[in-house]
């Protein structure tokens, strides 16, 4: 006779396998990378424990979830009043046009005209005019951000807010929960308690933890009275002002855009207000027509883990792979998809002119080991690389050729294509092309340029580690 300890047992390694072979069978069913799906499913029979923490956490699938009902997104796309532009007539290259119509596919982005933009690259500009922006608010503020601290900077924007608030200027706020979460509580609750609408995008808490915790939405944008958008790389956060450990501050981009495309923003900000985890529903709201007249285009290209394709990592392949003449590329963490470096080694070896530029010193040291063993593909094919030097670079950018750039929340890494709600804009503009090419440039001078053959001497414990977390790439 068998006793109760030893059948237990026996039932609980029954049901732990039955529960490892369960989450085999849905990575397999799903239908990933192969390779991404391959590292989980060694992990899962060979790591069993530790890898079914991991996928528990890191592993699940949003992929075919609505962050609204088909109704809900028709009926808002139907209340946009964006000018119609037939993009046949546009002075604008074939690939330029193709990514359009991509955009137009995946997001039902729709290209805008009559826009203005004014480009920060350094936090005190940037947020000097945002809250001058946000102190003549009339009628409505809508803000979101990854990262709101209670720091200098984000106390005297949430003394702004509050102010409107009070002054009967519509109010609403998401700021990412894990993005957000070295403010203390209070610093949210005294917006709330005067009358501002405040909410975590995805709050973590038990027993949601594991369903939560591996997405965040990396979005940052501000709509104000429907007419004034913010969008970039940059959080609210004194790093970008007064520096970071190093005493440096962040170096990064961001825009302040006027025209139709602040309907687009306005459009992504309504559509997360309105994810499942915020119980008050938010209507689209009405924008009079624009009256500006030129010819600046733009797209808001979305991306997030409930979308049917990684929309943004499209975008970047068909960008990329339409370039002539130069692709030049700013990212804090580089840690591209297969597909997305194939691209950059084919544009270099058909000579054209491909620039990445990352970080000298990055706030991650992880994700800085795991993107030096894609460096050496790069410099093997002859892709310059660069490391930034005063600071920790932050700036997310691609400029190709002479007419199109993309910028925004967007890294140029799995977390950012696979696992973040991201939101980047696509300018088709050769006046902003040149602006930025000429930034990126100015940031060369303050870079150093890694040579090939000077690269293969790092010491080989350092070659190992960074060959180690290049295997886990894709679920950092």
């Amino acid at each position: 006779m068998y006793n109760i300890s030893y059948i237990v047992n026996i039932a609980i390694l029954i049901a732990y396998a039955i529960t490892i072979i369960s989450c085999v069978a849905v990575v397999l069913k799903e239908n990933r990378n192969p390779i991404r799906s391959l590292a989980w499913v060694i992990a899962l029979i060979f790591l069993p424990l530790v890898g079914l923490i991991f996928y528990l956490f890191f592993g699940r699938n949003l992929r075919g979830e609505h962050m609204i009902s088909r109704m809900n997104k028709r009926k808002m796309l139907s209340h946009m009043t964006p000018s119609h532009v037939n993009i046949s007539n546009l002075d604008l290259t074939p690939a330029a046009k193709n990514l359009i119509k991509l955009g137009r596919s995946l997001n039902s982005s729709f290209y805008t005209e009559n826009n203005l933009i004014e480009i920060f690259t350094n936090g005190a500009d940037k947020f000097n005019a945002l809250k001058r922006d946000l102190m003549l608010a009339r009628k409505s503020i809508y803000l979101q951000y990854y990262i709101f601290s209670d720091d200098k900077i984000g106390t005297e924007i949430s003394e702004i807010l509050i102010n409107k608030a009070k002054e009967g200027v519509e109010v609403k706020v998401i700021y990412d929960h894990i993005g957000s979460f070295g403010a203390k509580n209070k610093f949210f609750k005294r917006m709330q308690e005067n009358g501002i609408d405040v909410h975590p995008f995805f709050r973590v808490n038990f027993p949601q933890l594991a369903n939560r915790i591996n997405w965040r939405n990396h979005r940052k944008l501000v709509v104000i009275d429907r007419e004034t958008g913010y969008i970039g790389g940059m959080n609210i956060a004194d790093r970008y002002v007064y520096g970071g450990d190093d005493g440096a501050p962040w170096r990064d981009t961001h825009f302040r855009i006027k025209g139709d495309i602040v309907e687009a923003l306005a459009y992504s900000f309504v559509v997360d207000w309105n994810f499942k985890n915020n119980a008050e529903t938010m209507e689209f709201p009405k924008f009079k027509k624009n009256r500006l007249k030129n010819s600046t285009g733009m797209q808001l290209i979305s991306s997030g883990p409930t979308d049917s394709w990684d929309s943004l990592a499209l975008c970047f392949h068909r960008a990329i792979s339409g370039a002539t003449r130069s692709i030049y590329i700013q990212s804090p963490y580089f840690l591209p998809t297969d597909a997305l470096q194939h691209a950059l080694e084919a544009a270099a070896l058909s000579k054209i002119d491909v620039r990445i530029m990352i970080p000298g010193h990055n706030d991650s040291k992880m994700l800085q080991y795991a993107a030096n063993s894609y460096i050496t593909q790069c410099l093997k094919v002859g892709i310059k690389v660069y490391q930034y030097n005063p600071g920790m670079l932050h700036a997310k950018a691609i400029i190709i050729d002479e007419d199109i750039v993309i910028a925004g929340s967007t890294n140029f890494d799995y977390r950012s294509f696979e696992n973040n709600f991201e939101c980047s804009l696509i300018i088709y503009d050769k006046d902003v092309n040149k602006q930025m090419r000429d930034i990126f440039f100015d940031d060369l001078s303050r870079c150093t340029k890694l040579n090939f053959p000077t690269w293969r001497k790092r010491p080989l414990p350092q070659r190992m580690l960074e060959s180690i977390l290049r295997l886990v790439s894709p679920i950092l």
